[in-house]
């Protein structure tokens, strides 16, 4: 059976833009592939907002190759708008219009017909769970509420690809949880989505691939899994059912630190599968047999400040 591969769905190659004399952008190169959650991470005034608002031709590079959806960002603008929606960092809803009235704004904006306006509303309402608000005014709706209906309002054309600029910013755990959930619904039904976040556990539960930008260049890119084994700290947890078993353990892996009344023995490790198998064959090896095993790796955060020796407070 031959398998064919989507094209990337966003490609940058050698991406500059200054203001003045300041750097924002320093040859920035990405590549994000189609049906995925990419997530660009940084400090603040990294270059995060910037990159969005040039691959969605809201303003020029200074240089370097972009093709969003297939189409140079450049040459072909109108093109990459009709492939793409965007969500900013503040709401672009309409507080005197209904719910029902802002989505019908954004299809008449995108030249739908009446019918066509009314069943994608209608769609949209339904899937984001605005059914009970939505003929009342936007002004009366929570932030989550008011996020959902501004994440709605991107996904009218349909786009291929959606741009989320930190959309969780201000809402409470419930409703980042929702809005979560509605990313990973569109990826499931095939929308490449590009976020930014505040949010190091948000990235870390949504994205597929994760880059970090610091001073206008790329640091690190990977997914959530290969970034955090890029720092130290990471350790595999064994347990044991009796103090011999860990005691034989103890001696044949020697350092680490073992807790005699837990019955623990606390290894370096990165997490990785072939250092596991490796483990587990020496203990297998020596007739030893472990109760438990645990592994803990080093978060984003852990991440973040080695990489750009900054705490999380400063990601924006």
């Amino acid at each position: 059976m031959t398998i064919t591969r989507r094209p990337p769905a966003i490609t940058v190659t050698g991406l500059r833009k200054a203001y003045g004399g300041h750097q924002v952008l320093d040859g920035i190169d990405l590549r994000v592939e189609a049906g995925t959650v990419f997530s660009l991470l940084g400090p603040n005034g990294a270059g995060k907002t910037t990159s969005v608002q040039i691959l969605s031709t809201l303003i020029g590079a200074d240089a370097g190759e972009i093709r969003v959806a297939g189409h140079d960002v450049r040459t072909e603008p109108d093109a990459v708008r009709a492939a793409i929606g965007l969500t900013g960092q503040f709401a672009a809803v309409d507080n005197l219009l209904t719910g029902e009235e802002n989505l019908a704004m954004m299809a008449t904006l995108h030249h739908l017909g009446r019918v066509e306006r009314k069943r994608r509303t209608a769609a949209l309402i339904e899937q984001f769970d605005l059914i009970d608000a939505a003929r009342k005014p936007a002004s009366t709706y929570s932030g989550g509420m008011r996020r959902r209906l501004d994440i709605a309002m991107g996904l009218m054309g349909r786009p291929q690809v959606l741009f989320l600029d930190e959309p969780t910013t201000g809402l409470d755990p419930r409703s980042r949880r929702a809005v979560w959930r509605l990313i990973r619904e569109l990826v499931a039904g095939g929308t490449t989505v590009f976020l930014t976040t505040q949010y190091l556990e948000e990235a870390d539960q949504l994205a597929d691939r994760v880059a970090l930008l610091d001073g206008g260049r790329l640091v690190a890119e990977g997914t959530p899994g290969e970034l955090k084994r890029l720092v130290p700290g990471g350790h595999v947890n064994l347990r044991f059912t009796d103090p011999q078993a860990l005691a034989a353990a103890a001696r044949l892996l020697g350092a680490g630190v073992r807790d005699d009344d837990e019955l623990t023995l606390q290894l370096p490790g990165d997490g990785g599968v072939d250092s596991l198998h490796t483990l587990l064959d020496r203990l297998s090896g020596a007739g030893v047999q472990a109760a438990e095993l645990s592994i803990h790796t080093p978060d984003l955060d852990d991440v973040f400040l080695a990489l750009t020796g900054r705490p999380k407070e400063s990601v924006r």
